[in-house]
């Protein structure tokens, strides 16, 4: 089964955004490279993962005694990107988020591989029209300016979602809120 690898080994842009208001937004993880540009959905609490291990893992580089790598505690402000997704295609919703580090290249390693489970036909057959089973990951690599700036953008854009009732701690949608109080 060839797996189709969308590779960014230093992409132009790398961030997370939203189509969507409040209480019904979709996350994406949105990658560009010249003209080549991967959208893939995320979940609200994937995409905040994702930005929580990356801050760890630059955090621990900092620590690490000998470092040779110039590891930013803040992020970069020419590296700051507040601007909306490009066109938005979908390539498949993340199931599996892999995470690391290449010494080699100073680099963050992010894998994401598609859903697996509910994705097959009626009769258990998940191949493509054309008889392959084919699946696709995509891979990006970026310098830690870059992602210090991507895990910063991303922590704000889960932040910015509906607002928390102050007595129960369920979200407040725009159209109101029957506020659940626990019994006491």
């Amino acid at each position: 089964m060839p797996t189709r690898v969308h590779e960014f080994a230093w992409p132009d842009r790398v961030v997370v955004g939203t189509i969507g208001l409040p209480g019904d937004r979709r996350f994406y993880l949105q990658v560009r490279a010249g003209t080549e540009l991967v959208s893939i959905g995320l979940e609200k609490q994937q995409s905040a993962l994702l930005a929580e291990k990356i801050d760890e893992i630059l955090d621990q580089l900092i620590t690490v005694e000998g470092n040779p790598f110039s590891v930013p505690t803040s992020t970069p402000i020419e590296l700051v990107d507040n601007d909306q997704l490009e066109a938005v295609q979908e390539q498949f919703r993340t199931g599996a988020v892999g995470l690391g580090w290449d010494p080699t290249t100073a680099q963050i390693v992010v894998e994401a591989h598609p859903i697996t489970d509910g994705d097959t036909d009626d009769d258990g057959d998940n191949s493509g029209e054309d008889g392959t089973n084919e699946s696709e990951m995509v891979l990006v690599r970026m310098p830690v300016g870059t992602a210090r700036a991507f895990a910063k953008r991303t922590r704000e854009i889960v932040g910015a979602g509906r607002p928390t009732c102050p007595l129960c701690g369920y979200p407040i949608d725009a159209d109101g809120h029957i506020c659940t109080l626990p019994e006491v």
